[in-house]
């Protein structure tokens, strides 16, 4: 357990060092920071913090610089969530004031937004589609053998698709299709669609196989599609003083090429909004050199996706999580 001295100087150290990216000396926290006491109390505690494991000594330097531990407790208990500027307020109201006709595209600008902020790489995807609950499914009549089906959740999301015949349906056709697919999955999750449903729509329509299957077959082949990733502010990372290794910089190159691993590293089980993990505290090898936070993208109940940043373990916690809480809770004002 920390004592108020200790928390206070461990605190300065790790803001000091997240500013500077050099070793921390006991002289700069006394110049820079409202301790009351003499340098040599600094050095003392400064040796007990590294004994404890939140510090850790540069071989090159009489500095400090933070561990793994020591950021995850100031992380835990140190971090202040109110670190954003009213230019930085401002900004966020009109980015997000933004029209948008899709969630997706309203998860983009947020991750867009983020990143703007705090010069962070970010990564975004949409929610899990098959979990989904459908809204309305609607069937258009393009052509005498040619269907549009449009189908909208509960959350916004939009799938749309092309549905070709080898044969001709009409509108009275469209019209039953449109009453019965929306009165059995109306509320109903997107993976329902196929299995039950399929021997439902051939028990209770007339129309042959060759209309109803490939109507199932195409829209099910929407639905299973993989979510989109996104990446903002990729260059923002290689000008981190970080990434002058050329071992940091490809290993990031690597991760951000690494589908299933971006896919994995936000699919990270979700006991809050807003989670972090830093270092090894990374389930994936891979991921032992940096730091990361996802936050996930809700108006409401509903979710919209999720976002991650991705930094080194330098990272700017009160700002990159002030910057997340302001946006949640613009995104939910009335």
């Amino acid at each position: 357990m920390l004592d108020s001295r200790k928390k206070q100087i461990l605190q300065a150290i790790i803001e000091e060092y997240i500013n500077s990216a050099e070793p921390v000396s006991s002289n700069s926290i006394l110049e820079k920071y409202p301790i009351q006491c003499s340098s040599a109390t600094v050095r003392n505690e400064m040796v007990e913090l590294e004994k404890m494991g939140y510090l850790d000594k540069p071989h090159t330097s009489s500095g400090r610089v933070p561990s793994a531990k020591g950021y995850r407790f100031y992380v835990d208990e140190l971090l202040q969530d109110d670190n954003i500027s009213l230019e930085e307020i401002k900004y966020i109201s009109e980015k997000l004031e933004t029209k948008v006709n899709e969630i997706e595209d309203l998860t983009q600008i947020t991750a867009n937004t983020i990143s703007e902020i705090t010069h962070y790489t970010t990564i975004s995807i949409g929610p899990n589609v098959k979990e989904q609950l459908i809204e309305e499914i609607k069937f258009i009549l393009l052509g005498t053998r040619m269907l549009m089906a449009v189908i909208l959740t509960e959350t916004g999301l939009v799938k749309e698709t092309i549905i070709k015949f080898d044969e001709d349906i009409t509108e009275k056709q469209v019209e039953t299709l449109n009453y019965m697919f929306n009165n059995k999955l109306k509320g109903k999750p997107l993976e329902e669609i196929g299995g039950k449903l399929e021997d439902y729509l051939f028990e209770e329509m007339t129309y042959s196989v060759k209309v109803i299957k490939p109507i199932i077959e195409q829209i099910k082949k929407v639905i299973m599609e993989e979510n989109q990733i996104h990446l903002e502010g990729t260059n923002k990372s290689f000008e981190l003083p970080e990434f002058n290794s050329l071992e940091i910089a490809k290993s990031f190159v690597n991760i951000l090429d690494e589908k299933e691993l971006i896919t994995d590293m936000l699919d990270t089980g979700f006991a809050q909004d807003i989670n972090i993990y830093i270092g090894e505290e990374n389930k994936n090898e891979e991921l032992k050199d940096f730091s990361v936070v996802t936050f996930k993208h809700r108006i409401g109940n509903k979710d919209l996706g999720t976002i991650g940043i991705i930094g080194p373990k330098r990272m700017d916690y009160s700002k990159v999580i002030s910057v997340m809480k302001y946006i949640s809770k613009k995104l939910n004002e009335e």
